[in-house]
């Protein structure tokens, strides 16, 4: 019993030992991303801001000639509202009413769209993302890679660098 007890503080002070944790550390190789860089620069995020803006800029136009078509119609009313006949003026009201309303929903539509339409191909690249990493993690040897939630990084272990570089060389291909 005598000896269990002395075996036992034995490993223990062995474990619990700094030298022999920093020494057992060493052969793991740790790695760190910086997820919202890679998403800014990788070649397939400006593919797609590129794409969304195209697909959106039409409407985002539209939106824009109607809220000058709207100002127009308001600066209108408030200028010549005392020279205006009643049927006139409420006509050109109502016109502006509709107006405001075809705007209002329209806008909310094109936010709507713009939305989905961006979380839909954000998904497709955090996917590629993700398995970029993986890869460039194989590649290398990486045991462990932390992404979110690191507060600080050396960049001995950043492999931010890596992640872009393989994502620009798959774009490419």
């Amino acid at each position: 019993m005598k000896y269990i007890g002395r075996y036992l503080v034995i490993t223990g002070v062995l474990l619990f030992n700094p030298l022999f944790m920093t020494a057992h550390a060493e052969d793991y190789r740790i790695g760190a991303v910086n997820a919202v860089r890679i998403l800014e620069q990788s070649p397939q995020a400006e593919r797609l801001r590129a794409e969304i803006e195209r697909e959106f800029s039409p409407r985002d136009r539209q939106l824009v000639d109607d809220q000058k078509k709207l100002k127009e119609m308001e600066d209108r009313m408030e200028r010549d509202a005392a020279i205006m006949s009643e049927a006139e003026r409420q006509d050109l009201e109502r016109e502006i009413i509709n107006l405001r309303r075809e705007l209002k929903r329209n806008q909310d539509q094109f936010r709507e769209d713009l939305s989905y339409r961006r979380n839909e191909e954000l998904s497709r690249i955090q996917k590629e993302i993700v398995q970029a990493i993986q890869t460039v993690a194989k590649q290398n040897n990486y045991d462990l890679v932390l992404s979110e939630g690191v507060i600080f990084a050396s960049t001995r272990i950043d492999i931010t660098d890596l992640v872009i570089e393989h994502l620009k060389k798959k774009n490419s291909q």
